[in-house]
């Protein structure tokens, strides 16, 4: 949940590493700090003698570059960065990073929770360390530390005290008395090394390396990266040496950059058209009209014989996931369920035989998503996964998958992902249904309405003004209630969900039906209830459930049909949406419900890219 840069080259590296840390700090932004490894005045060449020098900031990447500009800047050629999102220890200036030990000049960044750091804290009190902050992290930096010989190298030294560590990290690690060196590892928590001519960018997204190269080197659990200015060497914690694996990104600046939006959320809810039309894209073939899914071929016949399937996930991706529960039941004729992965692994969860588990996430890296999945296999499921970032260790660890390609996403709120999500799961169910039981002609009529879901999105987003001027009527109401039964049930959550996260009012997703048993007491003179009722096989019991909150006073925002005349009648606001089949309608009822958050919280004077207290990529538990 933080963001890892790291710079060994020959280039001054504060202006590089500032820069990464603006890309990600979407990923953490507690606090920000640097550390460069300097050449001492009047030595014949950087790294014959040197010293760390650290700079650290609470709040923004921008508070880190006052600081700097104050004191003249740091200069050197090898030099790491950090954007935090506090796990261990408040948010104060000796809780930053970069930490280091109190002997040999080591210092390090640190994504992941050391699990045992209290034990191995208290070791290395008794051996005489004295710690300046709360976190787990400066025990890593210590206990490298004491296990640092200058005659064994750095290398060592981190291979030896990760052996010792329960837990995850992704690590970056420098050292003053060794000062041509960098030394990277990763275990739970994403690290990858940008490949350049003489020059290397150690970073935890690669958001923060596209500017400089697009071959990157994703690393594996356990693996210990030595890079110097010459070349680097992979091994693992026990010193044997490994096979690095080189990708190409596919990452393009253009895709992070702000584009004339005024948030990366902004951006993202108007690029949900292009984002469906990548993850369908090559997928469907319009001559025989099935679905080609290169990413299950091989399990194909296996994914056939599933007896059950469970889709795990977390937060906006379990939103998904639920209505990819209703689309494999309803299309594929498969027994399904959705489980929030952090409770999966920690039941005794029954995984029989032609299980398959389907992990949900936008990052790839979502630590309890990622632990689920860890203990299906351990069951014996089979595993696939719905992914966005390539390389990512979810897309490493599953048997099989479904790239969703709707680009990198920076806003905290996920948005144009989740679409993209639903989308990867419809075509599954349909391309497992057409293997079971679903008909030629229905499944033509299926991937030719998906494939105008696209268009109807972009008339959804024509109404960007409307939907600002009803959220600015009810954005001064701390209660709220969003609604809806069926496939609309999950979107009723994710509505909720998205108006928590960026404008911190109140609100509750809930079937519609739920509301009567309990809920519907909350409701007072004109508390907001938004109902998703578009036509479908449950529009009647929605209207009668928008009359049980009218009788109490509350005012309904409903997401209708475009031609519906008997809402108008019902509502005092409608948010219309064009006519999509039930099954495919989240993809288009949510969008509305995306801008009225949007809105409410830019009226309300919130950072929306950047909520308080959320991160957006949640590697740990």
């Amino acid at each position: 949940m933080c963001g890892i840069v790291g710079y060994i080259g020959k280039k001054q590296c504060q202006g590089l590493l500032m820069e990464g840390l603006k890309r990600l700090e979407y990923r953490g932004y507690d606090s920000a700090g640097i550390a460069v490894i300097e050449p001492t005045p009047g030595t014949a060449a950087p790294g014959t003698k040197a010293t760390l020098r650290t700079e650290r900031a609470v709040g923004r990447v921008a508070n880190l570059e006052d600081r700097l500009e104050k004191i003249g800047g740091l200069h050197g050629t090898v030099g790491l960065a950090h954007t935090r999102w506090a796990t261990h220890g408040g948010v104060t200036v000796d809780n930053a990073h970069p930490h280091r030990d109190d002997k040999n000049g080591i210092c390090l960044v640190h994504n992941g929770i050391i699990e045992n750091y209290a034990t191995l804290r208290t070791l290395l009190e008794e051996k005489g360390h004295r710690f300046q902050s709360q976190t787990d992290t400066e025990v890593l930096a210590m206990l490298i530390g004491e296990l640092y010989d200058p005659e064994q190298g750095l290398e060592a030294a981190v291979q030896a005290a990760l052996r010792e560590v329960t837990g995850a990290y992704a690590i970056c690690v420098i050292c003053e008395r060794d000062p041509d060196v960098m030394v990277c590892a990763r275990k739970g928590s994403p690290l990858m090394v940008g490949i350049g001519a003489g020059e290397y960018v150690v970073a935890s997204d690669p958001s923060a390396i596209v500017a400089h190269t697009t071959q990157a080197m994703a690393l594996d659990d356990y693996t210990v990266v030595k890079i110097t200015r010459d070349g680097f060497r992979t091994s693992t914690l026990d010193n044997t040496e490994t096979t690095p694996k080189v990708m190409q990104l596919e990452l393009e600046l253009e895709q992070i950059e702000m584009g004339g939006f005024q948030h990366y959320m902004q951006k993202e809810i108007h690029e949900q058209p292009k984002a469906i039309r990548n993850t369908l894209r090559g997928r469907i073939d319009e001559k025989d009209w099935v679905i080609r899914l290169g990413g299950l071929q091989e399990k194909a016949k296996e994914l056939v014989k599933a007896k059950r399937i469970v889709l795990i996930g977390q937060g906006t991706a379990l939103h998904a996931a639920m209505i990819g529960e209703y689309m494999l039941e309803d299309i594929a004729v498969i027994p399904a369920e959705w489980q929030y992965g952090s409770e999966f692994r920690y039941r005794n969860p029954i995984v029989e035989e032609n299980t398959v588990v389907v992990a949900v996430s936008q990052s790839g890296e979502t630590a309890d998503t990622l632990a689920a999945l860890d203990e299906a296999k351990e069951r014996g499921a089979l595993a696939l996964g719905v992914v966005n970032a390539v390389g990512s260790t979810i897309s490493r660890e599953t048997d099989a998958g479904v790239y969703i390609r709707v680009g990198p996403e920076i806003g905290v709120a996920s948005t144009k992902a989740f679409v993209g999500q639903v989308a990867a799961l419809s075509l599954i169910s349909i391309y497992l249904g057409r293997r079971r039981f679903l008909s030629p002609p229905r499944c033509e009529w299926l991937l030719r309405q998906l494939q105008q879901i696209p268009g109807k999105i972009e008339r959804v987003l024509e109404q960007d003004d409307v939907i600002r001027a009803v959220a600015a009527k009810y954005v001064e109401r701390e209660n709220w209630l969003f609604l809806g039964r069926g496939y609309n049930y999950p979107t009723a959550l994710e509505g909720a969900l998205k108006l928590k996260e960026i404008s911190y009012i109140h609100a509750e997703g809930m079937p519609a039906a739920e509301m009567k048993h309990g809920p519907i007491a909350l409701i007072d003179d004109g508390m907001p209830a938004v109902f998703i009722a578009n036509k479908g096989p449950q529009y009647d019991k929605v209207m009668s459930n928008i009359a049980e909150v009218r009788a109490r006073g509350g005012h309904v925002i409903a997401v209708a049909t475009e031609g519906d005349e008997d809402i108008k009648r019902v509502a005092e606001d409608v948010l219309w949406v064009p006519d999509v089949p039930d099954q495919l309608s989240p993809m288009v009822t949510v969008v509305p419900l995306q801008l009225l958050a949007y809105h409410a919280a830019v009226i309300r004077g919130h950072d929306v890219d950047k909520p308080r207290n959320l991160a957006k990529s949640v590697t740990v538990e």
